[in-house]
């Protein structure tokens, strides 16, 4: 369905001229209004995805338009148009949320290129929001983002393991996911009416750990004024995360295999035992087994936590999943800070597919933060990124030759990787996005074709304009 446009602008002629140069070129519906007042008006009745108004009108300056709409609707793209360009005036349409800025008088190519990529950007807002709400309501996993065979199994295993009571044991290297999943399972769970409470074993110091977990009487150390509730007993009848499990002291892991066990602790000082009713979820990115060799983690508290155990590989053994999440994290900073980010340039995804993530997904949300922040367009480059230094692995792919240092099928199946986004998106351009036709002259079928594009992370709407 075609994108509504309304044009605000108090000159009538200036009104026909603008629909005239829309209208000829692209199916969007154009509705035009003289008046902001009256337009706002239509505009509370009908939203609209894109805005532009004139800056300067009586009644109800650009600015003021500005404002309301995106007081109403805050996802709604806005370009103002002005012949009183100045510096103060982009700056304030900016930061008060504008999409764009132009100057009068203007051409028509530069009319549909802005309109075009407001519409595409309004697209992939209307897009992720409705994935992640499928996710929410189908798939119950908003904040989970992958389409890897090993995020597929996690998926289908949290909806296995959530309604059962068993204690979940979840490991991986930091930064890939593990509360993630902790809470997948939690709000998956019989439990998720109630609340989990997240303890992190390294950020507390071990000496008040104990009292933080299972709360003190008064009078029961230094400092003791008045009687405390642990955060066990907040976690009542939900779930307890404990995050980092690995680097509890033995005397705690001694405590909490009691409360393991037997469902019952008492608060420091205390002489009276109180019972939990809790869903047990713990997390680690420390290997427990050499733990236990090393007499660094008991044996028997292991075994109890890992009743079912859930694995997160690096994000690096999961390459599919870069893509996915690189648009994900692209829209959601966008929106939150404002921008018209809506693209990622094949050279950056190049560089991020290559890119081999030792602070896995995590770092990949903070790479992408950073580079809607300072990306001056409205596609993300190489420059955005602010990589100081592509991995040993990408530079090879970079490069016009190989060399040594890489090994043979890594190099080969990056360069496979390579040819495949270079030969897709000369193909979607030169058959505007048309997939059938791309596929015909490929000699491919249409359903491996899907693949590939979706394998290269690119969007075949991205070319639909050039047809």
């Amino acid at each position: 369905m075609p994108g509504r446009i309304l044009i605000v602008d108090d000159e009538k002629d200036m009104l026909a001229l603008l629909r005239r140069m829309i209208s000829e070129e692209r199916d969007y519906e154009v509705i035009t209004e003289n008046d902001p007042k009256r337009a706002l008006e239509r505009f509370r009745a009908q939203p609209v995805e894109l805005v532009m108004t004139d800056l300067k009108m009586p009644g109800m300056d650009g600015i003021g338009l500005l404002e309301a709409v995106k007081k109403l609707q805050p996802k709604t793209a806005v370009i103002v148009l002005t012949a009183f360009a100045t510096i103060e005036t982009a700056v304030e349409a900016t930061q008060k949320g504008a999409f764009d800025y132009i100057t009068k008088p203007f051409r028509q190519e530069r009319i549909l290129l802005t309109v075009d990529k407001a519409m595409q950007w309004q697209e992939m807002v209307r897009e992720n929001l409705a994935l992640r709400q499928a996710l929410a309501e189908k798939e119950g996993f908003a904040s989970l983002v992958g389409a890897s065979p090993v995020m597929r199994d996690i998926f289908e295993r949290i909806r296995q393991v959530a309604p059962t009571t068993g204690t979940v044991l979840i490991t991986g290297p930091s930064g890939t996911g593990k509360e993630l999943v902790a809470r997948a399972v939690h709000q998956h769970s019989l439990r998720s009416q109630k609340k989990m409470v997240t303890v992190n074993c390294t950020a507390i110091p071990q000496e008040v750990l104990e009292s933080e977990l299972f709360g003190h009487v008064k009078g029961a150390f230094t400092g003791a004024w008045k009687e405390k509730k642990g955060l066990v007993e907040e976690a009542h009848e939900g779930s307890l995360f404990l995050d980092e499990i690995g680097d509890l002291s033995p005397h705690l892991q001694t405590k909490l295999l009691r409360l393991l066990q037997e469902g019952e602790y008492k608060p420091v000082g205390s002489v009276v035992t109180k019972k939990a009713d809790l869903r047990f979820i713990a997390a680690t990115n420390h290997d427990l087994k050499t733990g236990i060799r090393e007499k660094l983690f008991r044996e028997d508290l292991y075994y109890r936590l890992n009743v079912i155990q859930f694995e997160l590989p690096p994000l690096r053994e999961r390459k599919e999943d870069i893509a996915l999440l690189s648009r994900h994290f692209l829209a959601q900073y966008a929106a939150v800070n404002r921008k018209s980010v809506t693209d990622i340039s094949p050279e950056a995804m190049q560089v991020l597919m290559a890119y081999e993530f030792p602070g896995n997904v995590r770092e990949l949300e903070n790479i992408m933060e950073r580079g809607v922040i300072f990306c001056r367009g409205h596609s993300l480059s190489v420059a955005d990124l602010q990589l100081e230094s592509v991995s040993a692995a990408a530079a090879p792919l970079l490069s016009e030759g190989q060399t040594a240092e890489t090994p043979f099928r890594e190099a080969k199946e990056r360069a496979i990787q390579y040819f495949h986004l270079q030969y897709i998106r000369r193909l979607l351009e030169q058959y505007g996005g048309n997939i059938s036709r791309a596929a015909e002259a490929a000699g491919i079928q249409r359903q491996y074709l899907h693949r590939l594009i979706k394998e290269a992370g690119i969007e075949a709407t991205d070319f639909k304009s050039k047809e």
